[in-house]
């Protein structure tokens, strides 16, 4: 509560505070949500009857992990920022544990020659999913102990050295979108807590000619990111994928064929669930669907900026920074992929596409940035 004065009186009025934002970020990630569960049920109900019998397989699990992210969602909502802050050492510790059990053989599950996941054939955690998470907390927590506090080099480098080690370990499963959302998440916060353009450009620079290192340094990259320019040359093996969500998408036109009336999903489209659920969106709703999708992200890129723009700290600023880069550059990756502008690189869509530890995770966060948008 602040005040000033007229005609000889204070005059007390309210700060303003991201409040009005809140019942819009609830509104864009509920309908989000929503339209994920219909859209998995359409996506995978022909795979699911052909392997399990029945199909509700992937709809219900679905509706399962939805509902464990609603209560992450809540427990983030109504538990404060400090309290938070205080586990980021013991959720980088265990991040860390986690990305290194994944690579251990017999613990770590690999997936089409990835091994990104621990657990059993009926329920998988993706550690990495939570190494956005972890990131988030560490850089927020350093970035605001250390503000006023020395130069940028300082407040910045303890952040850059742990992405580089996230990085290394997400690299060996190995996971190049996970990479390009760490990175796009660290670029953000290092952003918000003010780091002159000139070392952030020259960051940016850098970070870019490692992934470009990286993209060519296995052969499977490069037969990957050459599938990505030209994916019709080789439509029976590496731009098969990506060949058939560009079918998908084009058989879409401008109104869609209809819910339930997708080719793509009769098996002619590996991962339509996960991965590629965004071209199945674009068949069955059309232009006008996948124009509603993009738009729902672009309106959580700026509600959160605009949350992020109002907080009455550094660190909660910092936290919703990150949460929100986390999403959008997913979203974006995600999207760019199936549509051909970006390569493949396997990230889900998030609240849209089929995922337990996506899922859960992402609500969580989302639940961190509805608490500070209903801050006065």
């Amino acid at each position: 509560m602040a005040g000033r004065r007229r005609g000889g009186t204070v005059v007390a009025h309210r700060a303003p505070g991201p409040s009005s934002a809140y019942p819009v970020l609830l509104l864009v990630v509920g309908i989000l949500c929503m339209l994920g569960l219909v859209m998995v049920l359409s996506a995978s109900s022909i795979q699911s009857l052909r392997q399990y019998g029945s199909p509700w397989h992937y709809f219900e699990r679905q509706v399962l992990w939805l509902i464990l992210g609603s209560g992450a969602f809540t427990l983030a909502w109504r538990v404060g920022p400090v309290r938070w802050r205080r586990l980021a050492p013991l959720a980088m510790v265990a991040t860390v544990v986690l990305l290194m059990a994944v690579l251990v053989p017999g613990v770590g599950m690999k997936v089409a020659g990835a091994s990104r996941w621990i657990g059993t054939s009926s329920v998988q955690i993706q550690p990495s999913e939570l190494a956005k998470l972890a990131l988030i907390f560490f850089a927020a927590d350093v970035m605001d102990r250390r503000a006023d506090r020395g130069d940028w080099k300082y407040q910045m480098m303890p952040v850059v050295v742990v992405l580089v080690g996230l990085v290394g370990l997400v690299m060996l499963q190995p996971d190049m979108g996970t990479t390009m959302v760490l990175a796009c998440i660290a670029l953000a916060m290092v952003f918000t807590a003010g780091i002159p353009r000139k070392p952030l450009a020259g960051i940016l620079v850098a970070g870019a000619a490692s992934f470009g290192v990286m993209a060519i340094a296995a052969p499977y990259r490069v037969r990957r990111l050459t599938s990505f320019l030209h994916p019709l040359r080789d439509m029976s093996n590496t731009g098969w994928q990506a060949s058939q969500g560009l079918a998908a998408l084009g058989n879409g036109r401008w109104m869609g064929s209809g819910l339930g009336s997708s080719i793509a999903s009769w098996g002619y489209l590996p991962n339509a669930q996960t991965d590629f659920i965004f071209a199945v969106i674009g068949e069955e709703l059309g232009m006008v669907g996948s124009i509603a999708i993009t738009g729902l992200f672009a309106a959580l890129a700026l509600v959160g900026t605009r949350i992020a723009c109002r907080c009455q700290d550094r660190y909660s600023a910092l936290l919703v920074s990150g949460v929100t880069a986390w999403l959008v550059s997913q979203a974006v990756i995600n999207i760019g992929a199936v549509v051909g502008l970006l390569p493949v690189t396997g990230v889900p869509l998030p609240f849209v596409s089929f995922g337990g530890s996506s899922m859960v995770i992402a609500l969580f966060g989302v639940g961190m940035v509805a608490h500070a948008a209903r801050q006065p």
